[in-house]
């Protein structure tokens, strides 16, 4: 049972919410234009799922092998790093999940597009492998982007655009300049997630050789940039509230702003990295229940 747990404990399932807010908003942008399926959303989900769990997956075994995640790092213990789940046993989980994760992806591309979307098909298949690939080469390999400062850009493209704009041409088969603020909200606090865990490991990420953009930019400057994808997001968002307005229910995901604006001044004032770490639940699933509400209100 203890292996078990920590399995679990390594998929990281705190931070499934955060994977599949792109896909929730997309989705409901789809039925707010008449484009919404079940069976692409089920698929969706559970590809976005898997490639989420075979990013955590990949970034204990590359933090671990690297020794990056020693007693100095101040998060949640991981699996190699506890010695209760093996480098090697690590390696094969992941392969196991790889599969998993292009099956699923070709499943979904051809259960949208079939064999009457050839270009199409050929762009998400292509999307499909980069997306594997960058789960893992996040922190494995010797030329890992994550510990070149280029995590924050790869988050924001895959979890903000890739997301939102994909899931919605899955859809629709078109693309629609609906979803691209959207994408970019979702892009940049997805980007605040990162920044925060890299703000908080910052130090032992120096000493460890992984220099993050928080590892780049230093204590104060770190702390702007944080500001400045949340801020943005929220400008993003009232915008897309006005652009889009139709009734009040439209701006029902302004309710978000109150633990944003919390969190910001959490950031501001904290001197210890250690009292991040709840601030990451809060962050993710208050991007969530926004991407939420933002489609809700579409609706309406």
């Amino acid at each position: 049972m203890n292996n078990i747990s920590m399995w679990i404990s390594s998929m990281r399932l705190r931070t499934l919410p955060l994977s599949v807010s792109g896909i929730i908003l997309a989705s409901f942008l789809a039925q707010h234009k008449g484009f919404f399926n079940w069976g692409i959303f089920i698929l969706a989900m559970l590809t976005t799922l898997s490639l989420q769990i075979l990013s955590n997956l990949a970034n204990d075994y590359g933090d671990g092998i690297k020794g990056t995640d020693n007693l100095d790092r101040i998060g949640p213990q991981r699996a190699i790093q506890s010695g209760k789940i093996s480098p090697e046993s690590m390696r094969k989980a992941i392969k196991i999940n790889i599969v998993v994760a292009i099956g699923l992806s070709f499943g979904l591309i051809f259960y949208a597009f079939g064999t009457d979307y050839i270009i199409l098909t050929s762009v998400f298949l292509a999307l499909g492998i980069l997306s594997v690939v960058a789960s893992i080469q996040y922190t494995v390999g010797s030329r890992a982007y994550g510990y070149r400062g280029l995590g924050d850009i790869f988050v924001f493209v895959f979890f903000g655009l890739v997301s939102v704009a994909g899931c919605y041409v899955l859809y629709a088969k078109k693309i629609d300049f609906i979803v691209v603020i959207p994408g970019c909200i979702i892009g940049l606090l997805s980007t605040a997630v990162l920044n925060l865990n890299n703000m908080r490991d910052r130090i032992s990420d120096k000493k460890s050789n992984k220099i993050t953009l928080a590892v780049k930019l230093g204590e104060q400057n770190v702390k702007i940039y944080h500001f400045i994808l949340v801020v943005f997001a929220l400008i993003l968002s009232f915008l897309f509230g006005v652009v889009y307005y139709t009734s009040p229910f439209n701006l029902m995901f302004m309710v978000t702003y109150v633990p944003l604006f919390f969190h910001l001044k959490k950031v501001y004032n904290n001197h210890n990295p250690k009292s991040l770490d709840p601030e990451l639940k809060k962050l993710a699933l208050t991007t969530f229940f926004l991407a939420i509400l933002m489609g809700i209100g579409q609706l309406f």
